[in-house]
């Protein structure tokens, strides 16, 4: 949607109201907050509605209450940008975020399949946690790098739900050399109210915390055509590694610097073969099994083999 289309249809809603509002004032504060400040323009339509309430002096109760119901819809449905929607999910996972602006980020999904979300900061919302199950009401689907996903504002609301959500997620294979261990792979510490790995011993919702410890590998591995991002949980990362995390908590200690285990991951594993399955969400492939392989199956060495001896 672009910015003709969304003050267009800011404009017919005013309407409703006995507002008359010009096109071009919505349009140029649209284009101003997405060009100038690279506001997503879900969020900028919001905030741009969000104004001209308060310059009319419309209640925002009143504005957004008075809209048809919103539906309860499946994740495999959002399909449609700018649609609002209510949603039950679960959280398979949270990612680290350090955009100010965003309050937690992760996948969510139900039976039907998983999806991005993204809390606003501005929001104000409680927190979500991991393998937690939630009614998201009031939320808008985004389209963003032509991939949907969900966005919570100020006018969406959070309710924590006692239900088990079985994930509907397609498994993928990816193999390739691990030609790199991103940073935040390692031993790190996690928040024990949220899950969320801590920065400088900081989460960024509950401040300075008493971190947990945890183990985990963000791997890319390249097959000489493609590169696939793989995420490796505690136990995969203690299988591949051949590490516990005691030894992991016992070398960062002698060493005073916990960077001491992804040093010793990175001269362990990277250049070696490796094949991972999993379900691919979003960027990355949440890792459930791996294992490691020759770069050549049989029939290639047979190959290699015959064309050696031939020279």
């Amino acid at each position: 949607m672009d910015e003709k289309e969304a003050a267009k249809e800011i404009k017919d809603r005013f309407s409703d109201f006995g507002v008359d509002i010009p096109q071009e004032d919505i349009e140029e504060r649209l284009e101003k907050l997405t060009s100038k400040f690279k506001v997503p323009m879900n969020e900028a339509r919001r905030s741009v509605t969000n104004y001209f309430l308060k310059e009319y002096n419309i209640s925002r109760g009143e504005f957004y209450g008075s809209q048809t119901e919103t539906p309860l819809v499946n994740v495999k449905d959002l399909l449609e940008d700018g649609k609002w929607v209510n949603v039950k999910v679960k959280v398979l996972q949270l990612w680290d975020n350090t955009h100010e602006s965003i309050s937690q980020v992760g996948i969510v999904g139900d039976s039907t399949g998983t999806i991005k979300f993204v809390k606003w900061a501005n929001a104000n919302l409680p927190d979500v946690e991991e393998n937690k199950t939630y009614h998201l009401r009031n939320v808008v689907i985004d389209e963003w790098n032509e991939k949907f996903q969900i966005n919570l504002n100020r006018t969406s609301s959070i309710e924590k739900i006692d239900e088990d959500i079985e994930i509907g997620t397609s498994s993928v294979t990816a193999s390739g050399a691990m030609v790199d261990i991103q940073s935040g792979s390692g031993l790190i510490k996690r928040c024990p109210e949220c899950n969320r790995p801590l920065s400088k011993g900081a989460c960024p919702e509950h401040g300075k915390v008493e971190g947990v410890y945890d183990l985990r590998i963000k791997a890319v591995l390249d097959d000489g055509e493609s590169v696939h991002e793989a995420l490796l949980n505690r136990e995969l990362t203690e299988y591949i590694g051949e590490i516990t995390l005691e030894s992991a908590k016992s070398m960062a200690s002698e060493a005073l610097d916990p960077n001491v285990v992804l040093d010793y991951l990175k001269e362990k594993l990277m250049g070696k073969y490796y094949t991972v399955t999993g379900p691919k969400l979003d960027r990355y492939i949440l890792v459930e099994t791996i294992e490691q392989q020759s770069r050549f199956d049989e029939n290639e060495l047979d190959e290699l083999i015959a064309s050696a001896e031939v020279v």
